[in-house]
C-alpha cells in the first residue's frame, strides 16, 4: 500500500548561525500550513524553544517539542523516535515537520533514522537546510583554521578526532539548500574569499540563498521534494569514518551512558549560569566579551532581568558579536531571573561565575 508521506525539513548549522531566526521567519509565513516544530537544544535552558513560542507566529503549547539532548546521535535513539511516532499518528493534522538541530549535531544520523522501518512508510526529508554565518565566514571566527592547526600540532590525540571544522563540513555536505545568514554585516570581497574554502564541500547543484534576519520566502524553503534519506551515499560524513555503524547507520547496542563521548563533543561543554538582576546590559556584555577573548567560547545566549524594566531581555552572542533586545514581559515574578547558557571548549564553570559575579 502506498502512503502519502509527511515532509520533514531539517534546519542545521553551527552554533549561532541563525537557525532559530530562520525558523521563526518560516513560522510567521505559515499562512494556514500546519507545521510541527522539533527543537534540539544543547544546554540546560530551552532558550530557542522559548524564543520560537514568543515569536507571535500563532504557536500554542504542545506544537513546539524540545529535545533536551544536544547530541543527535543519541537523540535519534532516545527521545526522537517516540516523538516522531506520535507525530505520525497525527497524520492528516500536520502538513509539514520542521526540525531545528543543535549547532553541535550531525544531520546525517537523522536522515538514516527516517529510513527506520517504523518511520520510512510515513515520512520523507523534503530538504536539509544548512545555515551558514556570513560574518563568521568573512572574519574566520566560524572556524579558525590556524587555531585548529596549532591544536593538532600541540596534541597528537587530536589527529583522529573530528574538529569543529569537520562538523561544519558535514553539515554543509548534507545540505540541499545553504542559507547564508547575516549577509548585511559583511564586506563582500572578504566573504567571497572566506567562502571559497567552504564551497568545496557543498555538493554540486545545491542552491545557495542569502538572508537578512532569516527572511526568505517560505516557498523557497518548503516543497523541495529532495527525499534526502534516499541519497545517503552522496553526502560525505566524517562521523561515518570515525565510527563503525551497523547496516542502518547506527548501532542499536550503543551505550547511552557514555556522557556524550562522541568525537565532536569530547571537550565541548554547556554551562548554565544564574545571575542577579542586571544593572547595565552594556556592562555585562563587556564582561562577556572579555570572557570570549580569554576562553574558547562558541556561543552565549539567555534571558536577562534588567533593573527597572518590566520586559525580558534576550541576549545572543556568537564569538565577540552580541545582540540584546527586549522581547516580552516576564510571565510572573517567579520567572523573572537572569539566566545564561555558555557553550565552549574546556570551560570551567566556577571561573565563569567568578568573572561575572565577582
Amino acid at each position: 500500500m502506498k502512503f502519502d508521506k509527511i515532509p520533514i525539513t531539517i534546519v542545521t548549522g553551527f552554533l549561532g548561525a541563525g537557525k532559530s531566526t530562520l525558523l521563526r521567519s518560516m513560522l510567521t509565513q505559515a499562512e494556514g500550513r500546519k507545521i510541527a516544530v522539533i527543537i534540539n537544544e544543547f544546554g540546560e535552558i530551552g532558550i530557542d524553544g522559548e524564543l520560537v513560542k514568543a515569536a507571535g507566529c500563532g504557536c500554542i503549547e504542545g506544537e513546539v517539542v524540545e529535545l533536551s539532548n544536544g547530541c543527535l546521535c543519541c537523540t535519534v535513539q532516545e527521545e526522537f523516535l517516540p516523538v516522531m511516532k506520535k507525530l505520525v499518528k497525527l497524520k492528516g493534522n500536520i502538513d509539514h515537520i520542521v526540525i531545528e538541530t543543535s549547532g553541535l549535531a550531525l544531520p546525517k544520523p537523522l536522515l538514516k533514522a527516517v529510513n527506520w522501518p517504523d518511520l520510512k512508510p510515513y515520512l520523507t526529508v523534503d530538504a536539509v537546510i544548512t545555515v551558514l554565518d556570513a560574518e563568521g565566514v568573512s572574519n574566520g571566527s566560524i572556524c579558525d583554521r590556524n587555531r585548529v592547526s596549532k591544536q593538532r600540532d600541540a596534541d597528537d590525540s587530536l589527529d583522529h578526532e573530528s574538529s569543529i571544522e569537520e562538523l561544519l563540513e558535514d553539515q554543509l555536505s548534507c545540505a540541499d539548500i545553504v542559507v547564508v545568514s547575516k549577509t548585511d554585516l559583511v564586506d563582500r570581497d572578504k566573504f567571497n574569499e572566506g567562502m571559497a574554502a567552504w564551497e568545496k564541500v557543498i555538493r554540486p547543484g545545491v542552491k545557495r540563498v542569502e538572508a537578512v534576519k532569516g527572511e526568505i520566502p517560505l516557498d523557497v524553503l518548503l516543497g523541495c521534494n529532495s527525499a534526502s534519506e534516499d541519497d545517503l551515499e552522496g553526502r560525505h560524513d566524517h562521523h561515518h569514518h570515525h565510527h563503525h555503524d551497523d547496516e542502518d547507520g547506527h548501532s542499536h547496542d550503543h551505550d547511552h551512558d557514555h556522557q556524550h563521548d562522541h568525537h565532536h563533543e569530547d571537550s565541548i561543554v554547556s554551562h548554565k549560569l544564574e545571575l542577579p538582576e542586571v544593572e547595565s546590559s552594556d556592562q555585562l556584555i563587556a564582561q562577556l566579551k572579555n570572557l570570549v577573548e580569554e576562553n574558547d567560547i562558541y556561543r552565549i545566549k539567555g534571558f536577562l532581568a534588567v533593573k527597572g524594566k518590566a520586559m525580558r531581555m534576550v541576549l545572543q552572542g556568537v564569538g565577540p558579536r552580541f545582540e540584546a533586545y527586549f522581547d516580552q514581559p516576564w510571565a510572573d515574578e517567579n520567572s523573572r531571573k537572569s539566566q545564561l547558557v555558555i557553550i565552549g571548549k574546556d570551560l570551567d564553570k566556577s571561573k565563569l561565575e567568578s568573572a561575572l559575579l565577582g
